[in-house]
This record gives structure tokens, C-alpha cells and sequence, in this order.
């Protein structure tokens, strides 16, 4: 396949769709590699809970972004726009398709249509927001968020407290939705994109969830949440899969409990993420269970040359 300039090809859809083997698929067709649009994945720490791909996956095909940085590090979407734009030149110097694959729907529109500058951290803010979610809960911070931001609060992962402090920060220090922020015309990139996005019917997607977390509780997801107790106060592991066993550490819960928990706020999670999708009029949608999806990948990026 030649094209002039090269093609990213993202490969979007919720957790527990397949992308990961889908991508592999791809990168080998085009002998290429994958870039990872997972905003957990970067992380060393957090193999377990982040469904991250196994050794053989990676040998399979090269990645990148995937142990990337250690959760001590804070890594920002804006981050991430910065150094996978540099990467992406790179690569296209030695590949002339380059696959793009992941859930999270912020760092991908960060590469595919870029972000207004935000305004800076209020620290007086985030600190008064942060001693309201440890005095109230984060119910409280969502149902502001919801009056603030209705279009944000439709997209955010409203189990992460820190995206919805960060959402109310930008409003209280500005007057404006955090959304408003987002740009309303693309940034052109110097490479065509054509997107394709992963969904199967919603009770076999969710049996493949609750699968998936009882596979990661054999492969001992537990004992990865227990090594990770000295950073719990830090911003990537406030998120499902890894608050939920905090819990149960805190004897706030049984075991059982938690990994129901799990499984809940990941199906809440993936639905959230397919809106996110959904949104993007140019998102061709495939049948992630449809045992030609490679044949209908490769037809779908053929006919958008």
C-alpha cells in the first residue's frame, strides 16, 4: 500500500473488544508497528489491571507507549500529543502505515485532532475540590460536574476523580466548561487518517468483561494492587481495577464484592467509551466478533483511498 503521505490507522472501541489482536493483525499486514493510545498502559507498574499486551503480543508486533513511564512520572494528554507527534515523525520516515490502537478517547483525539491549551493548574482549587471528595465522596464532585459540564460529564470515566477535579478546576478558575476547551476546528496533521472502530453486541462484550477480570484475578491482580499501595494516592491508579482492590485492602468490602465491583465499573466504563466513539461521524464501525474482521478491516481501509 502506497500512499503519499503516510496513513495512521486508529483502532478505537471499548475495553475487552479485541483491539489489541486486531492491531497486531494490521501492524503484520502492513509490517508495521503498533502505537499504544491507552492512557493506563504507559505505566511499568500496572500490567494486571491494565489488560496491557502479553510478551508473546508484543514480539508478535513492535509497540510503543506500552511501559513507557513509571506511575511517578505524571504523563498528561497534552504529554502524550507532544511525544507521540514526535514519535509518529519517526516512524513514518521507516513505515508508511503506522496503526494507532486503544480505549482512551481523550489521548486518541489528542493525536488525531489536537487540543486547545488548557489553562494552568489553580493549586488553591485542586486542593479545596480535594479535601471535598475526601470529606463527601466523588457523588457529590459528579452531580457539579453534571450541572457545570453536562457535555463532559458525558464522556468522562466518572470513576476517575481526578479528570472530574480537574474538569470542575478549569470551570471554577474560568467561568468555562472544561469541553469548551476542546479544540472546535482540527489541527491539520501531516499524515492521513482513517479510523476504525471495534463493537460486538453489548451481552457478549460484558461476558468478555467478566471474563477478562476473573482471568486477570487468576493471574494475580491482587498481589500487582498490593505492591502498589504506597502510590494509591496518585493519579493513574484511581481507577477501576485498581480503587476497587484498595478497598478491599481497607476492609471496606470483601473479595468478592470488589471484583463485582470491577466488572461493573468496567461494563459502565466500556458504554462510556462507545459514546465517546460514537461521536466521530468519520468512525467506520465493525462487528469485532465477525470472524473475517481483518478481510473487513482491510476493506474498509481500502476504500477510503
Amino acid at each position: 500500500m502506497s500512499t503519499s503521505p503516510p496513513t495512521l490507522i486508529v483502532l478505537a472501541g471499548p475495553t475487552a473488544s479485541g483491539k489489541t489482536a486486531a492491531a497486531i493483525q494490521l501492524a503484520n499486514h502492513f509490517n508495521t508497528v503498533v502505537v499504544s493510545a491507552d492512557s493506563r498502559q504507559f505505566y511499568r507498574e500496572m500490567s494486571i489491571g491494565t489488560a496491557k499486551p502479553s510478551l508473546a503480543e508484543q514480539a508478535a508486533a513492535p509497540h510503543y507507549f506500552i511501559d513507557s513511564h513509571s506511575i511517578t512520572e505524571p504523563f498528561s494528554v497534552g504529554g502524550f500529543e507532544k511525544q507521540c507527534l514526535q514519535l509518529l515523525a519517526d516512524l513514518f520516515k521507516a513505515h508508511n502505515v503506522v496503526v494507532l490502537a486503544g480505549g482512551s478517547g481523550l489521548f486518541i483525539k489528542a493525536i488525531t485532532d489536537g487540543f486547545d491549551d488548557l489553562p494552568a493548574a489553580d493549586m488553591a482549587t485542586r486542593d479545596k475540590l480535594n479535601d471535598e471528595l475526601a470529606q463527601n465522596g466523588i457523588n457529590v464532585l459528579q452531580e457539579r460536574l453534571r450541572s457545570a459540564d453536562p457535555t463532559y460529564y458525558n464522556e468522562v470515566d466518572l470513576n476517575n476523580p481526578q479528570r472530574i477535579i480537574r474538569a470542575l478546576e478549569v470551570y471554577e478558575t474560568t467561568g468555562k466548561p472544561f469541553s469548551s476547551y476542546r479544540l472546535a476546528t482540527a489541527n491539520s496533521r501531516p499524515f492521513n487518517i482513517i479510523r476504525l472502530g471495534l463493537d460486538m453486541d453489548r451481552a457478549t462484550l460484558y461476558n468478555r468483561i467478566n471474563r477478562r477480570v476473573d482471568l486477570m484475578v487468576e493471574e494475580g491482580l491482587i498481589a500487582e494492587v498490593k505492591t502498589l499501595l504506597p502510590y494509591r494516592h496518585l493519579n493513574a491508579l484511581n481507577t477501576v481495577g485498581y480503587s476497587e482492590v484498595f478497598d478491599y485492602f481497607d476492609g471496606k468490602t470483601d473479595l468478592p464484592t470488589a471484583i463485582a465491583a470491577i466488572k461493573q465499573n468496567t461494563r459502565r466504563f466500556a458504554k462510556r467509551q462507545l459514546t465517546w466513539f460514537r461521536k466521530d461521524k468519520e468512525m467506520i464501525w465493525l462487528d469485532a466478533a465477525d470472524d473475517d474482521l481483518i478481510k473487513k478491516m482491510l476493506e474498509a481501509i481500502g476504500n477510503q483511498h
